[in-house]
């Protein structure tokens, strides 16, 4: 096996290091300045953890209203099916995500970049 498969992305890039059929892990490097989009996902499951840097996490289940919480190194997010979520890097960071391997399954609700969904 070679080292990790590098995605760029709008926000810098993902670095997938580990896929099989049961689980996905990657760390995701976003750039200061820079946020992914509002989504949301239908299967997948993921946690993260934020290695280095600095990340304004927003989440809220469809039912509540989103919330912010600033991530520090060491902060630790669970995203169960349906959470909406968003993260945006208050300094470069890394966050190291493991998931269930449904790597497609994003619906955007907003995107700074235009992306569709699953782009």
């Amino acid at each position: 096996m070679g080292g990790p498969r590098r995605i760029e992305k709008p926000w810098g890039h993902e670095e997938i290091w580990a896929e099989t059929e049961a689980y996905v892990g990657k760390i995701l490097v976003v750039r200061k300045g820079e946020r992914l989009s509002l989504q949301y996902h239908r299967r997948k499951e993921e946690t993260l953890y934020l290695q280095s840097g600095r990340v304004l996490c927003t989440m809220g289940d469809q039912e509540h209203a989103l919330t912010e919480r600033i991530l520090m190194p060491g902060d630790v997010v669970h995203l169960p099916p349906g959470r909406r979520h968003r993260f945006q890097a208050l300094e470069d960071s890394r966050l190291f995500e493991v998931s269930t391997p449904f790597l497609d399954d994003v619906v955007r609700l907003e995107d700074d970049y235009q992306r569709d969904s699953e782009d």
